[in-house]
């Protein structure tokens, strides 16, 4: 994909993407306009699908949705909300030591940059831009693995990890797609643009699209 074909591709991507549902964490922030809510539900989602995302969220924001609610809850009660999420027990430990270092450091509000939102223990850069980004509106492109994968597909970059794709899209994407990159590609990724078979046939942005790395397809 050559670096001018990008906004018919996005153009191609917001049509096609109208027929799946909403990434679990964007629907929490559009619910809950909160950028604590984004991040704990971030933490959430981590290896976890977004249907299992969205309830594990929703349970624990209807019992307590403010880091000085959270820390008044044990690490087996948030444990138990957030069941069946992948890793429940570890991440409900990191979710009310997060509350508690807001709480002890920041006042209770949540920070609004990257750099100091990876300071937190299981925060990494695709979620501190997702804060960034859903929970406070400010510029940023948060690169999962579905970004990462197929943005190198494309031919677009050509990168390593996702951390690699980050800078190289900071570099390329115009920005004003660089906060809707992700729940489009996340969407893409997980109903057309799949890791080793992707479904290169019906797809759209065929015409535009390298296929590098692909080997079969269907």
């Amino acid at each position: 994909m050559k670096d001018q074909q990008i906004h018919e591709a996005m153009a191609l991507l917001r049509q096609e993407c109208r027929q799946w549902p909403t990434p679990s964490v964007t629907v929490v922030a559009q619910r809950h306009r909160s950028p604590f809510t984004v991040l704990i539900s971030c933490i959430i989602s981590l290896r976890t699908r977004d249907a299992v995302t969205a309830a594990a969220s929703e349970r624990l924001f209807s019992r307590a949705v403010s880091p000085d609610a959270l820390v008044r809850l044990t690490v087996d009660e948030i444990a138990d909300l957030i069941y069946p999420a992948g890793f429940f027990r570890v991440k409900a430990g990191q979710i009310r030591d997060i509350c508690c270092r807001l709480l002890e450091e920041y006042g209770g509000t949540v920070p609004d940059t990257v750099e100091e939102l990876v300071r937190f223990k299981g925060v990494g850069r695709k979620t501190a831009n997702l804060v960034v980004t859903l929970g406070y509106g400010k510029p940023g492109i948060c690169v999962d693995i579905h970004v990462h994968r197929i943005t190198n597909r494309w031919g677009y970059v050509a990168t390593a990890t996702p951390d690699e794709t980050e800078m190289a899209l900071r570099r390329t994407l115009p920005p004003e797609y660089w906060i809707e990159i992700n729940d489009l590609l996340v969407s893409y990724g997980q109903h057309r643009c799949f890791p080793t078979v992707p479904a290169c046939s019906g797809c759209p942005l065929a015409l535009l699209c390298s296929r590098i790395g692909v080997t079969r397809s269907k």
